[in-house]
């Protein structure tokens, strides 16, 4: 059974999903927040498997409700609920590592589904949802990626995957300082700025490069 804490300030919606779930055996539902902040520390305190987020949350959506928890190092799969999000939204998200993202719309047929998909370690993320994190074609993704020297896809990739500079660094057997360059590089090529976009992107490649 998956643990659950659920945040959401529309009292109605967290009331929807919390019927929703106490009709599936395999969820428990141990908090529920309407507030980010309520959600930080109750997800800090109970550390469930599973956090619903809405992202627009006041003050504190859910996005800063990643953020906020990014040095617990806790073993938590999220999942964004959302009316609509920006494809930088969407980028961040991805590069903070949320494993689903619905659209309220949605959730009533599919929050289940979604939750038992990210239960198993596996991701929920709508293709129109990815392709809406950068608005570049695969083809131009292909080529800009082309322009990265084996080196640079190692960090790249690494970068994706959650580490800083310093510990990709130790890694690879290499400076902070080089490995600041070698980013600084990646960016300048994919002409990019911030790492939320290099995750978005390098997920939209691995993905054709696999397919």
């Amino acid at each position: 059974m998956h643990s659950v804490v659920l945040a959401d300030d529309h009292p109605l919606l967290l009331r929807g999903l919390q019927d929703i779930l106490s009709t599936a055996a395999d969820f428990n539902v141990v908090g529920v927040a309407v507030s980010g902040a309520d959600a930080v520390s109750l997800i800090r305190d109970l550390q469930p498997d599973i956090a619903v987020l809405d992202v627009a949350m006041p003050r504190m959506g859910g996005l800063d409700v990643l953020r906020a928890l990014q040095s617990q190092r806790l073993r938590l799969k999220s999942i964004f609920l959302t009316a609509t999000m920006s494809g930088p939204q969407i980028a961040e998200a991805m590069a903070l590592g949320v494993c689903g993202i619905l659209l309220k719309e949605y959730a009533p047929e599919a929050l289940l589904d979604c939750m038992r998909q990210v239960g198993k370690g596996e991701k929920w993320l709508p293709d129109d949802l990815v392709a809406k994190a950068t608005a570049m074609p695969q083809v131009a993704i292909f080529k800009k990626f082309g322009l990265l020297t084996a080196r640079e896809r190692e960090i790249a990739a690494l970068i994706c995957g959650g580490l800083s500079n310093r510990t990709i660094a130790e890694r690879l057997g290499a400076s902070e300082g080089t490995i600041g360059i070698h980013l600084h590089n990646i960016y300048r090529k994919l002409e990019i700025t911030n790492r939320a976009t290099l995750a978005a992107l390098h997920v939209q490649y691995m993905a054709g490069h696999n397919g």
